[in-house]
């Protein structure tokens, strides 16, 4: 039934920041479904993974700021087309977020990955009923782990806030120890409690209707206000070498608040306060390092100037004959630089 779900939706949705579905193949004999999708070279996993593992290293090499902002972009422009169509992801994480390779459409973001998405128009029993546990946990809003039957788009803000964050620091935010185990309850206490760390506990009047929530009492009962008194955002923030007064904080403050439990977070890059987001974003992300006129490099990728190949290993199949995995050739269909990678189920 997901993959029933999730080929519904990407016949539907036409965006330049959500990835297109190309084909679809049926294995009779061992009844799966195979997606077929345009090959993305890079995802947002793997391009923090890099820049952490430089920190590691002593060497750090930071995201230039300017390709943050262009990722950021693309993610709000994707995500705020889903919402204008009913659509929420439910799954947003920096595994879901690919960037293209070589070709016409280079540097592009792609929001993948629609197993977990659902049309909130007029559900026909509340999406909690449906999915007990929905995104991947560390990217998970505070109302869905304290058990939330109704939530709205808000959800998928928190996780982009999150990715946001991640960017600039190179570290997941929410970061929990713990494993996510695999369970119909939706609290978490570890969670919770990273949570709390980062941005202290929330005020009753920050968040009204945490009273509601049906996990109130176990939170409750499980932690104290007086813990985190001293944790804010600004400190992480500083911690990790982003000043409070920088516009990329004061954005990242903004998402997380708008995410955290409101019903009217929304996508759309052109609702943030115009003081973030002075200067147009490039609608696509240089991932070949461009020289200017002075010879310098501008919105560099390092990890590619360093080593192309090192920390990607190649998760699709060659561009000089790309096939997919049923074993249909699609060279005469599309050119080279058009290599796919497939999804099964």
């Amino acid at each position: 039934m997901s993959a029933c779900r999730e080929i519904a939706l990407l016949r539907e949705l036409k965006h330049p920041n959500v990835i297109s579905l190309q084909k679809v193949f049926l294995s009779h004999a061992d009844r799966k479904v195979w997606l077929l999708f345009d090959y993305a070279e890079h995802d947002l996993w793997h391009i923090i993974k890099f820049h952490r593992a430089s920190k590691a290293n002593k060497k750090p090499v930071q995201l230039p700021r300017g390709m943050v902002k262009s990722l950021l972009y693309q993610i709000l422009d994707g995500i705020h087309y889903l919402h204008a169509n009913w659509v929420l992801h439910r799954d947003l994480k920096p595994a879901n977020i690919l960037v293209m390779g070589e070709g016409p459409e280079r540097g592009r973001v792609k929001i993948a990955d629609m197993g977990f998405a659902r049309l909130f128009n007029s559900p026909l029993k509340p999406l909690a009923d449906l999915d007990p546990v929905v995104v991947t946990f560390w990217y998970r809003a505070p109302e869905l782990l304290l058990g939330a039957r109704h939530y709205t788009k808000a959800i998928d803000i928190w996780a982009i806030g999150c990715i946001f964050a991640e960017l600039l620091t190179s570290e997941p935010i929410f970061h929990c120890r713990q494993e996510d185990i695999k369970t119909s309850n939706p609290y978490h206490h570890d969670q919770l409690d990273r949570i709390f760390n980062v941005m202290g506990f929330p005020a009753d009047k920050d968040w009204e209707d945490i009273k509601k929530m049906p996990e109130h009492s176990t939170l409750m009962k499980d932690f104290r206000r007086n813990t985190y008194t001293n944790c804010s955002l600004i400190k992480y923030m500083e911690k990790h070498k982003v000043k409070p007064d920088s516009k990329a904080f004061h954005l990242k403050n903004q998402q997380q608040q708008q995410g955290n439990n409101h019903t009217n977070g929304t996508g759309h890059p052109g609702n943030q306060d115009n003081s973030h987001t002075q200067g147009p974003p490039l609608k696509k992300v240089r991932v070949v390092p461009p020289t200017t006129t002075s010879g310098g490099l501008i919105m560099t990728s390092d990890y590619q100037r360093s080593n192309p190949h090192a920390a990607y290993p190649n998760p699709g199949p060659s561009t000089s004959q790309p096939q997919s995995s049923m074993g249909y050739s699609t060279t005469s269909q599309q050119p080279p630089q058009y290599s796919h990678q497939t999804h099964r189920y």
